[in-house]
């Protein structure tokens, strides 16, 4: 006999502790926004609000002979990463399409981050034919350093994909990200749209053209830091599902199911894009009611089976205090996207009345609603030890995060360049970090809720700028208050 899923989430004890809370979704979505400024790179504007930032990488592309100035620095450091940037612009874009109309005076600033990462991404897509640039800044060089953005005088090395030196992966989520952007430029800024959108075609047809994985191309230049584990598939169907909703050209629907079924994954990350694909895909069998795009609606339908906890096919922990708990390093990256994907799917089925089954047991939208407002809410201080995980936000929230540019004296305080090693004594102080990046989300908490607050320990209290972008969507749909 089935059971209604939502009546057996809201008696576990992993829900019922916050089922009531309300912090202030409005404040938090703002400060979300905001924080991308202090991650911004280029020539900054005037109307920039995270004053004790400056004008950085102003050369930038200059080895190449292109310019390559602007975008932003993924995460604490100061490198330019184009593959987990595009994932936060097509994120970005993906919370503005579905939940811009409940952001209200936040929808403009939403759309100046997603210009600020596609301005940039157009000049890498159009400097030089036949090549994509993926990426600005030697990381290695740059990680044995501590010294601000504007300090920087580490090699600012260009790294590039070609037919030769193919990178399906990044091509493909840059396709995904000009796409995205395409529609929401769309009425608010035409001409710019069309330009998005024909780059992202070319883009994704460079991406199919020439197969290949960037780590392979680019190796120890992107690896550890950004590898393509999952490799170029997923990206290619990721890529093909965007210009799909922004074209609704048969060709991407031929592509997509030329690349045949994908893996089932319980992720979902910058690395590995099935889940949102799939997400993406059944909005078309959900809303359009084409069943050409059933068999994407069932493995979205499969991912949240493994997310939901008490599902028979659940692979998911989740902490004592409720979080759920993917992998040690950057915790929070997979929880604000999945809780993307939990909000977004639920938004679908309210909109069809639809349900589907884990088990023996049928799962209503507000089954998923409640898990995504749970993660929500721990972000923002519902949890064990009360600390928020976003910077700026509630009485408690992190101090010492690993972030160069907010460790260190401002600029506009101390113009004096500080160098490679000269700021080490700020890396190893106790003292909480003279520049508050508000908004700002760290990799969270450990496997038992605890929160150690200290710099050196990136897998906890490194920010970035993806882990941002996937939270604004559930921020925006908790913001206006609206179930539907």
């Amino acid at each position: 006999m089935t059971s209604l899923f939502f009546l057996v989430l809201l008696s576990s004890p992993l829900l019922t502790r916050n089922v009531e809370a309300n912090p202030n979704y409005r404040e938090a979505l703002s400060k979300s926004l905001l924080f991308f400024q202090g991650q911004r790179s280029g020539r900054l504007p005037r109307d920039q609000q995270v004053s004790w930032r400056a004008s950085s990488g102003l050369s930038d592309g200059s080895t190449a002979h292109v310019d390559l100035t602007g975008g932003y620095y993924d995460a604490g450091d100061n490198i330019k990463f184009n593959f987990p940037m595009a994932f936060t612009t097509t994120m970005l874009s993906w919370s503005t399409l579905e939940y811009g109309k409940r952001m209200g005076p936040e929808l403009k600033n939403a759309r100046e981050n997603i210009r600020w990462g596609t301005d940039y991404l157009l000049k890498c897509a159009r400097a030089t034919p036949g090549k994509l640039y993926v990426g600005v800044g030697d990381p290695n060089v740059d990680h044995k350093c501590w010294e601000r953005p504007e300090d920087m005088d580490t090699p600012r090395t260009v790294y590039s994909v070609s037919s030769s030196n193919p990178g399906s992966d990044v091509a493909a989520e840059t396709a995904a990200a000009l796409a995205a952007a395409s529609m929401v430029f769309r009425k608010a800024d035409p001409k710019y749209s069309r330009l998005l959108l024909a780059t992202a075609k070319n883009v994704m047809q460079f991406a199919i053209q020439y197969r290949g994985a960037y780590s392979d191309s680019l190796s120890s230049s992107v690896c550890p830091f950004y590898c393509s584990y999952s490799g170029y598939k997923d990206e290619l169907m990721w890529g093909a599902a965007w210009l799909l909703r922004a074209t609704n050209n048969p060709y991407y629907e031929n592509l997509i199911k030329s690349l045949g079924g994908g893996d089932q994954p319980d992720i979902f990350s910058w690395d590995n894009k099935y889940a949102g694909a799939y997400v993406l895909l059944s909005r078309r069998a959900l809303l359009n009611k084409d069943s050409n795009f059933e068999q994407y609606k069932q493995s979205a339908e499969n991912f949240m089976c493994k997310i939901l906890p008490n599902s028979p096919s659940s692979s998911t922990q989740y902490t004592q205090g409720g979080l759920m708990y993917k992998l040690p390093q950057s915790n929070l990256q997979y929880v604000t996207a999945i809780t993307f994907l939990l909000t977004t799917y639920a938004k679908y089925m309210k909109s069809t009345k639809h349900t589907f089954t884990c088990g023996n047991s049928v799962i209503v939208p507000d089954a998923l609603i409640s898990i995504s407002k749970q993660q929500v809410d721990y972000i923002l201080g519902e949890n064990p030890i009360k600390m928020s995980y976003m910077v700026g936000f509630g009485r408690s929230f992190p101090k010492r995060i690993h972030h160069r540019a907010s460790s260190l004296p401002s600029h506009a305080l101390l113009s004096k360049p500080l160098g490679c090693n000269g700021g080490f004594q700020s890396f190893y102080s106790q003292n909480p970090n003279p520049n508050v990046l508000t908004g700002a989300i760290v990799g969270g908490p450990n496997q038992s809720d605890g929160y150690p607050d200290q710099r050196d320990d990136y897998s906890h209290s490194e920010p970035a700028t993806y882990i941002n972008a996937a939270f604004v969507g559930p921020l925006a749909y908790f913001s206006s208050g609206r179930s539907a």
